[in-house]
């Protein structure tokens, strides 16, 4: 298949895909990341582990908590205290 989109374009549609698939994990907090990890093999924290690679990559130091924080749309261990069931739903 030729992408018949061009490159900056096509970034700016993978970068707007990336923020509906956190807006929509941020909605549905009833789904667990030990959920997501057996289902899809990835979670909230792998995509903010993601996330900081790629900014450290450009030259943007995050810290963890803040690469979470940006995920989760609040500190991690608010959304913990808040939404995480049972006590070994902790991906690292």
């Amino acid at each position: 298949m030729t992408n018949p989109i061009p490159e900056q374009s096509q970034t700016e549609i993978e970068a707007a895909a990336f923020r509906r698939l956190v807006q929509h994990l941020r909605e549905h907090t009833e789904v667990q990341n030990l959920d997501l990890m057996n289902l899809a093999g990835f979670c909230r924290n792998c995509l903010s582990k993601w996330y900081r690679a790629e900014a450290g990559e450009r030259g943007f130091e995050l810290s963890d908590p803040d690469a979470r924080e940006i995920i989760y749309g609040m500190p991690y261990e608010e959304w913990k205290s808040r939404y995480q069931k049972g006590p070994k739903q902790d991906h690292k």
